[in-house]
């Protein structure tokens, strides 16, 4: 059995931001390695795309869930790293509640209809 397809469509709302959180959760990381975390914890069945994963980025430092800070990456080049903020951690696991509620609510569905 192979690799699954990757999705890079569009996924559920918030979800794309509950993702990122999470990669957060155990400190920063620039974009690249927010997309790769991803990636890597799913088995790389979840891909996201840099044309979503930047302006959710920008979205989650607006509404403060987010801090960013330029540095060095690995590769020794100039790079964006974003952090969880505290309200940020708040949300995460507001957020990881729901999405759990959610998801509960969709195979009660599947289930039974």
């Amino acid at each position: 059995m192979g690799k699954p397809e990757p999705i890079t469509g569009e996924f559920l709302p918030g979800t794309l931001a509950l993702l990122i959180l999470k990669a957060l959760e155990r400190g920063p990381l620039h974009g690249y390695g927010i997309a790769k975390k991803v990636k890597d914890a799913s088995g790389e069945a979840l891909a996201i795309e840099e044309g979503s994963l930047y302006p959710a980025l920008n979205r989650l430092l607006v509404k403060g869930w987010v801090r960013a800070e330029w540095g060095i990456s690995d590769n020794n080049r100039r790079a964006r790293f974003y952090e969880l903020t505290k309200e940020g951690r708040r949300r995460l696991a507001e957020e990881s509640r729901e999405f759990e509620r959610l998801v509960t609510a969709i195979r009660l569905v599947l289930r039974t209809v």
